[in-house]
């Protein structure tokens, strides 16, 4: 299996540069379990999910505690067959046989409610991919039906949804959305945009 997420992060201020860097140092606790390369556009971090979205929202919250106006876009993969096979990212979150979507969505409810708070309250949209499978749908439908109850779904908007509240409670939804839905050893993609302290009114 391969995991991983290219990500961005774009402060809205005039010492940006200041503030990326400033942040880095909250993937200090996680780049032994991580692989990061970066370049003019994008950092690659590749790792299993357990490391990789508290590695994401740490890097976000240490961002946006500046006070300026923070955004994260990140596409993150698991399983696309044109990766190889990545030792780091070996994990129990995928891989075994899938479920029914029931318990897995109590499961995923109950993980974002047991999420420790940032204090850094943001919104994200994001949608979810579930590739190479006749029931995609299904998938998606029992996502946006988890996110229904698990306190941080805002609305559906066209091409995906959104969600508000605290960036621990949405980082551990995203997580919940990308290791529970689709097939275990599958190709299951996220596009995802975070921000906080945006000056656009709620």
């Amino acid at each position: 299996m391969f995991s991983g997420a290219q990500i961005s992060l774009y402060p809205m201020a005039d010492d940006f540069v200041g503030v990326i860097l400033g942040a880095l140092g909250a993937l200090d606790p996680y780049r032994d379990r991580l692989r990061i390369e970066t370049d003019d556009i994008s950092t690659l971090l590749v790792g299993p999910p357990e490391v990789l979205f508290p590695a994401l929202r740490d890097l976000f919250v240490a961002a946006a505690q500046s006070g300026k106006h923070c955004v994260l876009s990140a596409a993150i993969s698991r399983g696309c067959p044109g990766e190889p096979d990545d030792p780091i990212c070996r994990s129990d979150a995928f891989g075994g046989p899938v479920g029914p979507l029931g318990p897995r969505k109590e499961a995923a409810i109950a993980a974002v409610r047991s999420a420790a708070a940032t204090g850094q309250p943001a919104a994200a949209q994001f949608s979810l991919y579930v590739m190479g499978t006749g029931d995609h749908m299904d998938e998606i439908y029992g996502c946006i039906d988890f996110l229904k109850q698990s306190g941080v779904y805002d609305r559906s908007k066209n091409f995906c949804t959104k969600l508000r509240g605290d960036t621990g409670a949405i980082f551990s939804a995203l997580n919940e959305a990308f290791c529970r839905f689709g097939p275990g050893a599958g190709h299951v993609t996220l596009d995802v945009t975070v921000s906080a302290n945006s000056p656009t009114a709620v």
